[in-house]
């Protein structure tokens, strides 16, 4: 049976991952520091509203990353209670949110310009197409007269020979 003198050391390796918790909950509140001042509605009023979402899903991140290690140093596993969905579904709005501003980002199609290049590409084309139409045209009307002039040449040629 363990030993009960009142002693409530705590062992060294716990002492130090204490500390550390302690250090990042002090770094916390101290960068969480100029928002818990500020009023709500005063900063969502300068705010655009990508950017409000931005600071509303960091805040319901934070609290519930917050309740997670609660629920750690009170030895409940975080992995089987409710906390772990809530935390899912905040980074699937906050990938949506990258998402809706990445497509902000993204270049923009000029519509009158695409369909000038568009008009003018299939305008090329149609010409490319007609031009070797035109030139058998041609060509074959240059032969019809090449065929004509000769013909009439052997005539005149057999009218002078008799």
């Amino acid at each position: 049976m363990a030993n009960n003198t009142g002693s409530t050391e705590i062992p060294a390796e716990i002492k130090g991952k204490l500390a550390a918790l302690d250090a990042s909950l002090t770094g916390l509140e101290t960068s969480l520091e100029p928002l818990l001042k500020t009023a709500l509605s005063e900063m969502s009023s300068k705010l655009e509203p990508l950017d409000c979402a931005k600071m509303d899903l960091v805040a319901a991140y934070a609290i519930n990353s917050l309740f997670w290690v609660y629920l750690n140093v009170n030895g409940i596993n975080p992995k089987e209670h409710l906390i772990k969905q809530e935390l899912d579904r905040i980074r699937g709005y906050m990938s949506r949110v990258k998402d809706i501003q990445d497509k902000a980002k993204a270049p923009k199609l000029d519509k009158e310009a695409s369909k000038r290049f568009v008009k003018s590409a299939l305008w090329q084309a149609a010409l490319k197409k007609a031009l070797p139409e035109q030139e058998k045209k041609i060509g074959s009307t240059q032969g019809h007269k090449r065929h004509m002039e000769s013909n009439c040449n052997s005539k005149k040629k057999t009218k002078r020979n008799t």
